[in-house]
């Protein structure tokens, strides 16, 4: 069927897992920062194509999961991107206040892992710019 006709025939080139799911990156558009990973389906990657703002899939909860619709830091998609296997979504975002983790983070990859060989540790290297406590009612 061509794009004409079908508009959302994009998503057939997408390859979800069983449980029709894709693991999704957001990536902050203008620094390269990795922001976090999370999980699409087929109606929250069209759902994001659609509306230019990053939406997901949320295990936990079983429902779409619109990035910010509690916090309000949202997700400017500037651009999606397919992997070459077809499998991992890449999305340049602009993060909206700066802080996509739940922990009052900009990014969800804050521990780094240090120390001697043999004697690893994480090490926090990112400060908590919010209070999830404000964040999250």
């Amino acid at each position: 069927m061509s794009t004409a006709t079908n508009p959302n025939s994009w998503l057939d080139d997408v390859e979800f897992d069983e449980s029709g799911l894709i693991p999704a990156i957001a990536q902050d558009a203008a620094s390269g920062t990795v922001l976090m990973v999370a999980w699409m389906n087929r109606d929250a990657l069209a759902e994001t194509a659609a509306t230019g703002h990053a939406v997901y899939w949320s295990r936990s909860r079983g429902k779409l999961w619109r990035k910010g619709e509690e916090s309000g830091h949202r997700q400017r998609v500037r651009e999606l991107r397919l992997d070459c296997d077809g499998d991992v979504i890449l999305l340049k975002v602009e993060q909206v206040g700066g802080i996509a983790c739940h922990t009052g983070r900009e990014s969800c990859f804050f521990r780094r892992l240090d120390g001697a060989p043999g004697q690893p540790g994480w090490t926090i290297t990112d400060p908590v710019l919010k209070d999830p406590e404000l964040i999250y009612k």
